[in-house]
């Protein structure tokens, strides 16, 4: 009896060692996607702002003013719509490609190189753009479905993978314009610039396959390919719901004009009310929206966290003057996106690549108002942004609702555990990924083996 009992106890030490260290290795995991999609999404903004923008023809395109007024160069133009078409639009057939192959970390890995071979395309500005695009969206692919199966029942993980991309698009975009407000003000040669931003992405390619050698048997792979999920007609209202919101907030977030963020506004004399001070403190309010997002889903629930973000990131953006009332409206925007991705994937569970690319499109269509010209059709008023966080909301919930994603508890889970770039000063956009079932309004994700 008493070998029995001690057998017992090193039995159940060994399982929780075992599971400790897998759910260590997935973490791993998530930390490696995480860095390096915000070196992806620098890579291909840096190329495209000061690469292609240049070949393109874009006269004082290392400047503000050049870039912001490219309008006039229909090749710039152009290339810039290809590269956000090849990034965004294209994820949806990818994903369909990445569910079916089940090598997420290749796909990952193979747009890393993709964008590193753009950096020699640069001189061929629509080819740059083209295979710099297809590349980022096979990165957010591969490691977006990495990143689902990985994470199981908590969106934590999720929201940590897709929030350093605001903080890439944004220093890629200032360093490729050549922003005169502090960050860079001299323009940095392209040569210079490309060969570390090449060998940076060689090594992630590395660690992408460290990391997946690091999680041996423990590592989640797809489940089998299929759209069964979205079936039911209710289903198929709430994935529409879903779809229509990243739209939403795709276009609010691009069209969003703060008025201090420019020179001379509310930050005074020591560079706050530069692009600079504010275009980094918004910056990374969106970066830390969607980390936190994903973290706050798994403690309070979906619709629980849905409303505290949407809600006060509405009345927060009737005081549009007072900067820190906009950097935290922008921090609480941004909290949905992980929710709209978990949720969307778990519809689609035998499709998280293709529910990864679904939002995906919706960001390019948020996108295309904004570089057709369209902008804020209201003219900067305050209360358009608020009218579209208090309707992504009503949308959001009622596709939460539709999905059946309501009244479950939050639970704990078990040890094992991509924005369009724009021509002129950014504001972040978000970039996506995807998640399955029903279950979850008031709660966070139950578990589920893909």
């Amino acid at each position: 009896m008493a070998h029995r009992r001690a057998h017992g106890r090193r039995h159940a030490a060994a399982a929780y060692f075992a599971a400790h260290f897998a759910a260590r290795g997935r973490w791993h995991m998530v930390s490696v996607y995480a860095a390096a999609h915000f070196l992806v999404d620098f890579a291909c903004a840096f190329l495209m702002f000061r690469g292609v923008a240049g070949a393109a023809g874009v006269a004082g395109a290392m400047g503000a003013e050049g870039i912001a007024g490219a309008a006039g160069a229909p090749g710039w133009q152009l290339c810039l719509l290809l590269y956000n078409f090849c990034a965004f639009a294209m994820q949806m057939p990818l994903g369909v490609l990445a569910d079916r192959l089940d090598r997420n970390h290749l796909f990952a890995a193979g747009g890393c190189a993709l964008v590193g071979a753009a950096f020699g395309l640069w001189r061929v500005p629509a080819a740059a753009a083209a295979v710099a695009g297809i590349g980022n969206g096979m990165f957010h692919v591969g490691g977006g479905i990495d990143v689902l199966n990985a994470s199981e029942e908590k969106s934590g993980a999720l929201g940590i993978f897709v929030s350093p991309g605001a903080l890439g698009v944004y220093f890629g975009t200032a360093l490729g314009r050549g922003s005169g407000s502090g960050l860079a003000t001299a323009p940095m040669p392209f040569a210079l610039a490309a060969a570390p931003i090449t060998l940076a992405l060689l090594a992630a390619i590395g660690l992408i396959f460290a990391a997946r050698r690091a999680q041996g048997g423990a590592y989640a792979g797809n489940a089998a390919f299929s759209l069964g999920g979205g079936a039911s007609p209710r289903m198929l209202a709430a994935a529409a719901g879903l779809f229509f919101v990243v739209c939403l907030r795709s276009y609010a977030g691009l069209a969003l004009s703060f008025p201090w963020k420019s020179a001379g506004g509310a930050g005074g004399d020591w560079g706050w009310g530069s692009d600079w001070g504010w275009g980094v403190a918004l910056a990374c309010a969106a970066a830390l929206g969607k980390a936190a997002g994903g973290l706050m889903a798994d403690r309070a629930g979906l619709a629980r966290a849905s409303c505290a973000s949407l809600g006060l990131a509405a009345l927060l953006a009737l005081a549009p003057r007072l900067p820190a009332a906009g950097a935290l409206s922008a921090l609480l925007f941004n909290m949905t996106m992980p929710v709209t991705l978990w949720a969307t994937a778990k519809i689609f569970p035998g499709a998280k690549g293709f529910s990864f690319g679904l939002l995906a499109f919706g960001l390019f269509l948020g996108f295309l108002p904004a570089h057709l010209g369209a902008g804020d059709p209201f003219g900067g008023g305050a209360w358009p942004f608020a009218l579209a966080a208090a309707a992504s909301l009503a949308l959001l919930l009622a596709s939460l609702r539709m999905a059946g994603m309501q009244n479950a508890a939050p639970q704990k889970a078990s040890p094992q555990e991509a924005a369009p770039l724009k021509a002129g000063p950014q504001e972040v956009a978000p970039q996506e990924a995807g998640p399955r079932n029903a279950g979850m309004q008031n709660a966070g994700p139950r578990k589920e083996r893909p």
